[in-house]
């Protein structure tokens, strides 16, 4: 396995690398589904009250799509500065500008108060949350990457992935306590607003602890690198690492947007559109579908680093595919469970499906992070993973809730989440391992180096 060209970090370096970017994700990711959590429960009664609950409801999921699709464009913009100006810079502004929008909904006047303008100034907050979202991802990812171990990379690189289910359990947590100790009208009211400006304050604790880090030595030296050429095609492309990786990865952006499909889709249906199903459906209780996703983040959360490390031993590929797979089978139990109407059979629905969830997003760190060259890493890997939200993560709840309305059944819905699945299982069958990458080399992926010739066990 290779080990790369630049020493290992210091042992107390990298630990303090991966809270950075595991305090920020977490963060990141609070903000984002806390939008999620409240737009099931309540957005729908306090922005669009003309309409009938489950028409609010898709129009709360509408604005909550729409951060969806600001997230491209973030992928776009940083990935573009992040790969000319460093990974550091462009992670403490995407958390100023998460943190930012999110304290200002906490803030934001309802419909009863400034009619339409509120749902339209909502709509604008969320597309600077998924603008910010969209930068977000990449950079944190690839600062551990970069800066880990290459034998523990899958292991290390999955840290910053369990900032999505710490982030889910943070947002569900405040959520549900304080569903738990305000009436109906005292969360409808006001309490609505305490969790989003929650958020500036967390920001304050991310932005200390992430101005702390160094740069990723890998990224300093493709830098200096670059700097030596002095003209030449190479120079150019470097300057604008947008054109760059679709040039030479085109393959592996599809690649990794047909990965993120059943990985994207599973998570929303499983944590967002659940609160919708069960309340409405299945007869279940708000707080007790909260309650429930609580639990079953938490075992995500420890269940992240596990398949991370277990792709260190087998293949980033392996572990995704049985992720793939298993989902795709899990989504009729898991809607027959929820049917029940039992607390045990909800939460063992929600535990297994966000554990067979993290096999596929915790070694997808290390396995974007692997595929592209270090010039266009930041590119690369949030376009393949941001461009794919938009066709996964931003419509699933919309298309599991208006599949629900016109059918009345969960069946098309386990049939919609089996079928990306099938697409997940396609592209990354077509991908090769890239657990040996060395990513100190900054080739593209049309110039191999000899030694993978050799062994064609990775794209660089």
């Amino acid at each position: 396995m290779a080990s790369g060209n630049t020493a290992p970090p210091p042992p107390a370096s990298l630990p303090r690398i991966v809270a950075a970017s595991l305090i920020g994700t977490t963060i990141e990711w609070y903000d984002f589904f806390l939008y999620g959590s409240a737009a099931a429960l309540v957005f729908n009664q306090l922005f669009f009250p003309e309409s009938d609950p489950l028409v609010g409801t898709l129009l709360s999921f509408l604005t909550y799509a729409v951060g969806f699709a600001a997230r491209p464009l973030g992928a776009l913009v940083f990935g573009h500065y992040g790969d000319r100006l460093g990974r550091k810079k462009l992670l403490v502004l995407s958390l100023l500008l998460m943190g930012g929008a999110t304290f200002a909904i906490g803030l934001l006047p309802t419909h009863e108060t400034i009619g339409s303008a509120a749902p339209v100034l909502l709509t604008v907050l969320r597309l600077v949350q998924g603008f910010a979202l969209g930068g977000e991802w990449g950079g944190a990812v690839l600062l551990v990457s970069e800066h880990g171990d290459a034998r523990r990379r899958g292991f290390w690189a999955s840290w910053p992935q369990t900032g999505a289910p710490a982030g889910q359990l943070l947002a569900t947590g405040v959520l549900s306590f304080l569903t738990a100790v305000l009436s109906e009208s005292a969360f409808t009211g006001w309490g609505w607003r305490v969790p989003f400006l929650l958020s500036g304050v967390l920001v304050i604790v991310g932005l200390w602890i992430r101005l702390s880090v160094d740069e990723s030595p890998v990224f300093q030296q493709a830098l200096a690198q670059a700097e030596a050429r002095k003209a030449g095609r190479a120079a150019q492309t470097e300057r604008m690492p947008l054109v760059a990786v679709v040039r030479h990865h085109w393959r592996d952006i599809l690649v990794a947007m047909g990965a993120r499909m059943a990985e994207n889709i599973s998570y929303y249906v499983i944590t967002a559109f659940i609160l919708v199903y069960a309340t409405t459906s299945a007869g279940v209780s708000r707080q007790t579908a909260l309650n429930a996703v609580l639990i079953a983040s938490a075992v995500h959360f420890a269940a992240i680093p596990l398949w991370g490390a277990l792709s260190d031993r087998i293949g980033r590929r392996p572990v995704y595919l049985a992720g793939a797979v298993g989902v795709g089978l899990w989504m009729f139990p898991f809607f027959a469970l929820i049917d029940t109407g039992g607390f045990g059979s909800l939460l063992l629905a929600v535990t297994v499906g966000l554990v067979l969830h993290g096999a596929m997003y915790a070694p997808q760190a290390a396995f974007f992070s692997e595929m592209f060259a270090t010039r266009m890493r930041y590119s690369g890997a949030s376009i393949g993973a941001q461009f794919a939200s938009v066709a996964a993560g931003a419509p699933a709840p919309l298309i599991a809730t208006a599949l629900l309305s016109d059918y009345g059944s969960s069946t098309p819905i386990a049939l919609y989440v089996i079928a990306a699945a099938l697409l997940t299982v396609v592209a990354v069958a077509a991908a090769k391992e890239t657990r040996d990458r060395d990513l100190a080399d900054v080739r593209p992926s049309d110039a191999p180096s000899p030694a993978s010739r050799a062994a064609d066990t990775h794209t660089v």
